[in-house]
Parts: C-alpha cells; sequence; structure tokens
C-alpha cells in the first residue's frame, strides 16, 4: 500500500468516529436519551473556563463510559458550539494505534484560530491504548495547547500505572460505576420523596423518617440484584420470565465486561503472559465473595505463587472487576496487615465468572450474597465519589460486614436475611470503639427501620432498600459535590 493510500485511510478513520462534522448532530445510538447523572455534570465542568482541567471517566466495561461522553458531545452542540470544534479519537482502532498521540493531536486537534477561551473539545475513548499518552497530556495541558481534553479508560492502570505525578493538577479523574439502585428506580419511573443530607447517617434518619414504605421496591429490587446494574441490562424491558434476563445477563456481562478485561485489558496494560490464570483466580473468588481472602490458600489451590495471586488482584482491580476491604484499626499499619474481604463491583461480573445459571433464582444463599454485594458495590461507589474509606472488621470470630468511615459520623452496618441476627459484631465493635454508639445498624430485606440514635443499644435497623436508596443519593450528592462550581 502506498503512503499516501495509507494517509487517506488514517484520515478516513478520523471523519468516520466523528459523523456530527458532515451532519451536526450526534446520532441518537450513541448519545442515548437516558443521561447517567455524571454526563450532566461534566458538560457543566468542561466548559468552565476559571479552573482547567482535562477530565477522565474510569470504571468497569460496559457502565457507559463512551456513551457519557457522545452526551457530552451532544450537549455542547446544543449550546451552539460549532462541530468543527469536537473531535473524536478511539485510541483502541488498529489504524490509530499505529500512531502517536502526538501526532493525533496535532494532525487532527490543533485547529486554527482555537484559543483557551474557545478550545476544541478532544475525546480520547479508551486512552490506554496510546502509547506515552501521560506526557502528552501533560504537555498539551503545560504548553498550553487550545484543548480541553476528555478521555476514558476500563483500568485505572491506565491513569495510575505511569508517572503519577503527570496528573496532578492537570487532570481528574472520575469514576463511573454500574447503575446504582437509584438511577434504576428512576429508570422505573419510582419517585422518591426524600433527599440526601450532608452525611450518610443524616440521610439515613431522613429516610427512616420519611417511612418509605420499602417493601414496595421488593419487585425493582430482585430484578436489580439478578440482572446486575450494567446499562443495557437494565434499559432492556423485562422477559416475561426471570430466567431469560438472568441468563441474557450472564452472557452479556462475561462476554463483554468479564472476558474482555481478563484477555484484552489487563494483559495489554500489565504484559500478562497466562490470562487464563487470572480467570481461575476470578472464578475462585466468585466463589468467596463476601468472605475473608487467603492468598496462601488460593495460591496453594491454583498453584501460584502468593506474589503472583497478590500482583493478579492488583491487576483485577485495577480493571474494576473486584474490590477488597481492609480490617478496620485506628492504626493505618494494622489496617494494612490483617485480612482483607473480596466483593464484585457487580453482583452480575459474580454470576458471569462463575457461570452461576439460574442458581441465584430460588436459592436464599445466593440471594443473600448478591445483597450484601450490592449494599458493599454502593457504598464503594459512595466512597469513590466521596473520598471516604470503607473497611470490615473482625476481632477473632467477632465480625461486622462493613464499615463506610465518614469523619465525623461512621457508620457501620451488619447484613442480615432476617432482622433477629444476632447484633453481637455491632455490639463488640461499639464496646471497642465508642464512636460507633447510635450508628450501627442491622440491615435485612424485612426490618422494622429504627434510627440509631433513638435506641438505647445505639444499634438501630433499617431495609436493605432504604441502605442502598441512602447510599445511591449520597453517592450522587458527592459527585455534584465536586463537579458543581
Amino acid at each position: 500500500m502506498r503512503s499516501d493510500d495509507i494517509e487517506d485511510s488514517y484520515r478516513t478513520v478520523l471523519i468516520g468516529q466523528s459523523p456530527w462534522l458532515e451532519t451536526g448532530k450526534i446520532p441518537s445510538v450513541l448519545a442515548l436519551p437516558v443521561q447517567r447523572p455524571l454526563a450532566t455534570l461534566l458538560h457543566q465542568t468542561i466548559t468552565r473556563t476559571d479552573l482547567r482541567r482535562f477530565q477522565m471517566i474510569l470504571g468497569p466495561r460496559r457502565v457507559g463510559k463512551t456513551t457519557v461522553m457522545y452526551q457530552v458531545a451532544a450537549a455542547l452542540l446544543a449550546s451552539g458550539i460549532d462541530r468543527e470544534r469536537l473531535r473524536w479519537i478511539r485510541l483502541d482502532h488498529p489504524t490509530l494505534m499505529l500512531r502517536s498521540l502526538g501526532d493525533l493531536f496535532h494532525d487532527w486537534c490543533l485547529l486554527p484560530g482555537a484559543t483557551l477561551q474557545r478550545p476544541t473539545f478532544v475525546f480520547l475513548d479508551e486512552l490506554a491504548y496510546a502509547e506515552r499518552w501521560d506526557l502528552w497530556l501533560k504537555t498539551a495541558y503545560d504548553e498550553r495547547w487550545p484543548v480541553q481534553i476528555m478521555g476514558t479508560s476500563s483500568s485505572t492502570a491506565a491513569l495510575r500505572h505511569r508517572r503519577s505525578e503527570s496528573g496532578v493538577g492537570r487532570w481528574e479523574e472520575q469514576y463511573l460505576g454500574p447503575y446504582l439502585f437509584t438511577e434504576y428506580l428512576a429508570l422505573r419511573h419510582r419517585r422518591l420523596k426524600v433527599s440526601s443530607e450532608p452525611t450518610l447517617a443524616a440521610t439515613l434518619a431522613a429516610i427512616i423518617a420519611a417511612r418509605l414504605a420499602p417493601a414496595s421496591f421488593a419487585a425493582e429490587r430482585r430484578r436489580f440484584l439478578l440482572v446486575g446494574g450494567f446499562p443495557e441490562l437494565l434499559n432492556a424491558e423485562p422477559s416475561e420470565d426471570e430466567l431469560t434476563d438472568l441468563l441474557r445477563a450472564q452472557h452479556i456481562v462475561r462476554s463483554d465486561a468479564v472476558v474482555t478485561a481478563l484477555y484484552k485489558d489487563i494483559p495489554q496494560a500489565f504484559n500478562v503472559a497466562d490470562p487464563i490464570r487470572l480467570e481461575r483466580l476470578l472464578y475462585v473468588l466468585a466463589g468467596q465473595m463476601a468472605g475473608l481472602l487467603s492468598p496462601q490458600s488460593i495460591g496453594a489451590d491454583l498453584q501460584i505463587s502468593v506474589p503472583t495471586i497478590e500482583n493478579y488482584l492488583s491487576y483485577l482491580q485495577h480493571a474494576f472487576l473486584i474490590f477488597t476491604l481492609p480490617n478496620y484499626a485506628p492504626a493505618e499499619e494494622t489496617i494494612q496487615r490483617r485480612g482483607r474481604k473480596v466483593y464484585f463491583v457487580d453482583g452480575a461480573v459474580r454470576n458471569a465468572a462463575l457461570q452461576r445459571g439460574p442458581a441465584p433464582l430460588n436459592d436464599s444463599a445466593e440471594m443473600g450474597c448478591l445483597m450484601e454485594n450490592a449494599i458493599a458495590a454502593h457504598l464503594y461507589s459512595l466512597s469513590q465519589q466521596s473520598g471516604m474509606r470503607l473497611y470490615h472488621w473482625r476481632d477473632g470470630r467477632t465480625e461486622v460486614d462493613l464499615i463506610y468511615d465518614e469523619h465525623e459520623a461512621p457508620l457501620a452496618f451488619e447484613i442480615a436475611a432476617s432482622p433477629r441476627h444476632s447484633a453481637a459484631g455491632l455490639k463488640a465493635l461499639i464496646k471497642r470503639f465508642p464512636r460507633f454508639r447510635a450508628r450501627c445498624y442491622l440491615v435485612a430485606p424485612e426490618a422494622a427501620s429504627v434510627d440509631a440514635a433513638s435506641t438505647e443499644t445505639g444499634i438501630g435497623r433499617i431495609t436493605v432498600d432504604e441502605l442502598l436508596i441512602a447510599a445511591g443519593l449520597q453517592a450522587h450528592r458527592a459527585l455534584q459535590s465536586r463537579l458543581q462550581p
């Protein structure tokens, strides 16, 4: 192929990735009408000229990161931004992978007449595929190129495994996870007559006082737990039977999120030569979800060294498949030494990893695992937005499932199938750490909600639905607080 043919192919790809250059609008199949809250807030942020920051959207595959960028681009066009000032580069395209990011900027994004007050808006999809992306973004920022940049990645390795100092003061990371229960309720047009308060503890108290009749959310919660929080799954109309939805969810999440992460994203980011071992580890973790991690035991079972197990665990976390929680303790060195619990970013990932089939439908133990994982994942999403730490606590045989360590109002939660579940772990936590008094909750599907501050023991009760709603409202509040001027 002649060099001019290569150049023609190169430009054809770039033009094809920005169809609005011809039509003046974003195709609705790309900028879907249902927006995640992040899309609206990023449109406001990226147009600010008083505080210039590039924006990087991180999260699992199939949660809508690319869709959010298309929705931001559509909002820019609707606000009157000239179509020529919107440039899209999908960096995992085989033709574009042959070019440096610097060439792509100079050939496609640095437009005549652009200024910092009137920049070109550059959208970089799958940023991790660009060589030395961090140095080029640093150069673009430091040399004051007339661009405003937004990018996506399905691996935190793209932004954290390189030169960490490059991003300081230049770009911000925005976590986009699977749908929260509050987002799903909005999809189903279920209005909530309650709003968030300054702390999660205060939001819980407000929800308890509002008496939301949580039993009315049981059908939505069951589908949410079975199908998972991936937008493609939740936006689809429910089938006539649960089994069809469950099996469809497992197939889509396995092929689009799990397999791609294991066999493409992680090997590309970390040079893993044998991704089959990663899949075996993920399978083992799925069977131990919500349990204590033992790298020594897992390594012995899989015949993999403990250091390799630890590396693989970090890769799975970087790819947003799992997260781990350290054991709560006042001293940081103690936190790091003691056992971790493992959860999945979404229960659908766990079901797909195990290829669980119809098992969750009629097995109360399966539903219990999915319920605890959903609560942990919601609090994890909240912690990503708020910057607070999330833990579990275990001392000998005494344990508490989840601790959300908000500075002035820490909360502890014990997840149970019944409100009659023992509160011994919560009582022991209060005795050991008095700061948790009146901030401990037993969480069960059908608990009669009681504010912890109103009880003699300092232990309250709350339903699963109420806690999921509270965490979702609080996560949205934290996101708004960070992004709105």
